[in-house]
């Protein structure tokens, strides 16, 4: 079946949206205070994150693609796996899903925010940063985490178990980004995505949140450029070697 465009850049949306309420919205269980999972621990938010692709790829794989992430869009228009004039309106419906998505995770964590005082935990439920506050690292994890994460969804979802049974590629993609945060999580997050970073990190600018600390705008840019880079050259291998 073929889904008009205005339905594919609703599954965009709320793909997108759904990434950021699992998977942010497990980092606000975990830093905030009084949650009744505060310090639960680095696992809860790997599986948080995995979810978070993992149900939009379920459900809306076979409608847009479920890329629900910038990255991912232009890495296939790049590489000649996706038309260049459905780009623009795909990183806008991310873009907006991701802000909608970090809004629901504000809203239900409101009291939470309130009663944090710490502004690194704060900053870690909207953005990333990256843990020895260097910037060349920064690039470098981004860049490779996306760069597998995007060759290993494009592998799993288009190779012939994959194109045969969808729903089990999906939960494979779901388990690498799980295994990409517990196993090159440490250093940055790490975000593998801009709208999950920048869209977020606007919020944190904006939001009257009284401990929230600055957004670090100086170098909001690595997470959106090394990701971008990271998933063309994932893009790029596997047309080269699998497809």
């Amino acid at each position: 079946m073929e889904y008009t465009l205005f339905t594919k850049l609703a599954a965009e949306f709320v793909g997108t949206a759904l990434l950021m309420v699992f998977g942010n919205g497990s980092v606000a269980n975990v830093e905030l205070s009084k949650t009744k999972g505060h310090h639960a621990g680095w696992i809860n938010i790997a599986m948080g994150y995995g979810f978070g692709v993992m149900f939009p790829v379920l459900m809306f794989g076979g409608v847009s693609g479920a890329h629900v992430n910038p990255a991912m869009t232009l890495a296939q228009a790049v590489n000649g796996m996706f038309p260049w004039s459905e780009v623009l309106p795909y990183i806008v419906a991310q873009l907006l899903g991701a802000l909608a998505g970090q809004l629901i995770v504000y809203v239900t964590y409101l009291p939470h925010y309130a009663s944090t005082t710490e502004p690194e935990a704060i900053l870690a439920t909207f953005c990333t940063t990256d843990a020895e506050d260097s910037r060349f690292n920064y690039f470098i994890n981004e860049f490779f985490g996306t760069f597998i994460l995007v060759l290993g969804a494009l592998c799993a979802l288009s190779d012939p178990w994959g194109a045969k049974n969808p729903a089990a590629a999906s939960i494979v993609v779901g388990f690498i980004v799980w295994g990409l945060v517990t196993s090159m999580g440490g250093p940055t997050g790490p975000g593998l995505n801009p709208a999950r970073d920048l869209m977020p990190r606007l919020l944190h600018a904006i939001l009257p949140i009284e401990h929230k600390g600055t957004s670090r705008w100086k170098e909001a840019w690595i997470p959106v450029v090394a990701p971008i880079v990271g998933a063309i050259a994932g893009a790029w291998l596997f047309k080269l070697l699998f497809a």
